[in-house]
């Protein structure tokens, strides 16, 4: 039995399906503060540091819930991928991934009153060889448009994608192993 209440501090529809894979029992209050990426930090302290920033958020509104905060980016030969601006942003990131690997971090805040805890995955994906007909189809679906690095792995972006390596649920945003086994001591504090 939870003795907390447990808060994901974001809207994607993606975490949220995850989470309630997990079976533990949580409410959905996105964090509305506008994110500063700490770009003079490697790129996964970064991500946590983001992560740190939705968990903070949220969690001084609830100081007595236990709050996860998450961030997912794309990294490619030290560039860093977020959401694509527009159609030429996503087609621009999608043919840098092209037949290549790249690596997808998220970054994990969980915030309680007696803790914090940072952590990250990263999973390496390679993608295929994209050819021009399903970068054009793929652009035009409304997919790409609210992911880091432009694709979803869940949807048709898995036709990107050869192969990975890590765990799969942190390229969908969210490495749901992992954050389920370090709540579970928090939960119950």
């Amino acid at each position: 039995m939870m003795r907390k209440q447990l808060i994901l501090a974001s809207a994607s529809p993606r975490r949220k399906e995850l989470m309630q894979d997990s079976g533990l029992p949580f409410q959905i209050i996105p964090s509305k503060k506008e994110e500063i990426v700490p770009l003079h930090l490697p790129a996964a302290q970064a991500i946590e540091q983001l992560a740190l920033q939705k968990a903070s958020d949220i969690f001084t509104q609830h100081p007595d819930a236990v709050v996860i905060g998450c961030d997912t980016m794309v990294i490619w030969k030290e560039e860093r991928l977020g959401k694509p601006k527009d159609q030429a942003d996503a087609l621009r990131m999608l043919k840098m991934l092209s037949n290549q690997t790249h690596e997808v971090i998220t970054g994990v805040a969980l915030l309680s009153k007696t803790h914090t805890i940072l952590f990250h995955e990263t999973t390496k994906v390679t993608f295929y060889d994209l050819e021009e007909e399903l970068l054009t189809a793929y652009v035009a679906s409304d997919e790409p448009y609210d992911k880091a690095g432009a694709y979803g792995i869940q949807g048709m972006g898995k036709l990107l994608v050869k192969s990975i390596e890590g765990d799969y649920f942190n390229v969908v945003g969210l490495p749901i192993s992992r954050v389920y086994r370090e709540l579970l001591p928090l939960l119950h504090e």
